[in-house]
């Protein structure tokens, strides 16, 4: 029996061709099947379909590559929440860009792993490039600026916590300037209550003492708060994270003013670290309009990128952007089958401490062609228009006699609800349109009420489709 054929290789390109066409041709009649931006019947229907479609997963014979890539694929998409469908917008679940999915494509068809340079030679060159570049972006005045590549926010986060977590811990060694005892104290972690969930996640896989959460009642994190809390550590070795662009709602906290407070405060071992989650906001920068929203993001020591969300990026395509090279030694670590200190001595470039994880795909690649294809200019005009959709869909339910706004929207996120609704209903609401395949509505509670939640990240979508949103809504609910 003859083997499979390769992606790779000079007749990995005729492989492909051939198989293309029913790859396209199911995505198509896939995404045809489902009439709205999710299939409809819910949990129960979607698993019964997949389950008698799949069949066996391990057949003793196989079905062939075109069989199980029409069949499978199909299935994917008529059962995708698609995030290309204008009526799809509950989450930062971005649509992508088809030259980006066309880029990852050829990465999955190369598969260089960036854990070594003799796996991915011009891969390891090209995320060093686009990495530097992009960390330049986000601290235009620092000196050796550096970024990391990650699966997304979480990674990154906790990726910066324990950059703080080792900063803190070597200035507390014996023989540091500032050394003030022999034993450390373990790094606290201060964010708001509108943070994300992946700093207690982070605090809790590296050991460290649980954050302090200061409450935000307004929604973003307010620099006097900081500043007490910051006063009551005193001591302590303390990161401070800001988010610039919340979950729920689209908030950047004041960050000029948490930075003041952050660079008002020293503790024994060194200055008081301020990490930026801008995993939303981040691709701000990129709009020559909307870029002032990210003001002070440059003082911070790291700051969290999020590309597969108003980057257009399949996911994933994290980042963590480092003001100062050095910060990243740390990571340093030596396996001698992927960076013996001799290859390293006689020039092969050592790719082990840029990330934790050993084994990586060149995500790289499909930001690199993103960024060369529509420049600073066109992915700043992504961003101007979803943000422009969310002031349109804001302006829409305010002249409904029967929807509430939450507030203006600072970002592309849109929390609205009907009059008088209480949580009950406003839950049953949005499972009914999700159950019925008809819209994908997040969910946010603010202020002690439950809002449905439209997140805009499809620059495609209209003022018609924003209408119909509306309706569904109104339609849905009871009267």
């Amino acid at each position: 029996m003859c083997a499979a054929p390769l992606a790779g290789g000079a007749s990995g390109a005729d492989a492909l061709r051939a198989l293309l066409p029913h790859l396209l041709a199911a995505l198509r009649t896939g995404a045809t099947a489902r009439p709205g931006p999710l299939p409809a019947g819910g949990p129960a229907a979607v698993t019964r379909h997949v389950t008698e479609t799949l069949g066996p997963v391990l057949p003793d014979h196989g079905t062939g590559a075109e069989e199980a890539l029409r069949t499978l694929v199909h299935t994917l998409a008529a059962g995708a929440a698609d995030p290309a469908h204008p009526l799809c917008a509950a989450h930062l679940h971005t649509p992508p860009l088809a030259l980006a999915a066309a880029a990852d494509l050829a990465a999955s068809a190369l598969n260089p792993s960036l854990d070594s340079w003799d796996q991915a030679p011009a891969a390891s060159t090209l995320e060093a490039l686009v990495t530097r570049a992009l960390a330049a972006e986000v601290h235009p005045d620092a000196p050796d600026p550096d970024a990391l590549v990650t699966t997304g926010g979480t990674e990154s986060n906790q990726l910066a916590l324990l950059l703080a977590r080792e900063r803190a811990a070597a200035a507390a060694r014996p023989g540091h300037p500032s050394h003030p005892h022999s034993h450390p104290t373990p790094l606290r972690t201060l964010v708001g209550a509108n943070a994300h969930h992946s700093f207690q996640r982070a605090t809790w896989l590296l050991g460290l003492p649980a954050p302090v959460v200061l409450p935000t009642p307004r929604g973003t994190l307010d620099p006097t708060a900081v500043h007490h809390a910051l006063t009551d550590l005193a001591g302590q070795p303390v990161l401070v994270a800001a988010t610039a662009g919340t979950t729920d709602a689209g908030l950047v906290d004041p960050l000029p003013g948490i930075a003041d407070r952050c660079a008002a405060h020293t503790t024994p071992t060194g200055p008081v670290d301020f990490h930026v989650d801008a995993a939303y906001a981040g691709p701000l920068l990129f709009s020559a309009t909307h870029r002032g929203l990210l003001a002070g993001l440059d003082r911070a020591r790291t700051v969290t990128l999020d590309l597969h969300k108003l980057g257009w990026q399949p996911a994933a395509a994290g980042l963590l952007a480092v003001r100062d090279l050095a910060d990243l030694a740390v990571l340093g670590h030596t396996a001698d089958y992927l960076n013996a200190d001799d290859d390293t001595d006689a020039g092969l470039p050592d790719l082990l401490g840029r990330s934790l994880r050993t084994t990586r795909r060149p995500d790289v690649l499909k930001t690199a062609v993103t960024l060369r294809a529509l420049g600073r200019t066109g992915l700043g005009a992504l961003v101007d228009t979803c943000m422009t959709l969310a002031q349109d869909l804001a302006d829409l339910v305010e002249k409904s006699p029967h929807l509430e706004l939450h507030a203006r929207p600072t970002l592309t996120t849109v929390l609205f609800r009907p009059y008088d609704a209480d949580a009950p209903t406003v839950a049953a609401i949005r499972r009914t349109l999700l159950t019925e395949g008809r819209a994908v509505l997040g969910r946010a509670t603010a202020d002690g009420r439950l809002w449905l939640k439209a997140t805009l990240l499809n620059p495609h979508t209209t003022l018609d489709d924003l209408i119909q949103l509306i309706t569904l809504v109104e339609g849905s609910t009871p009267r």
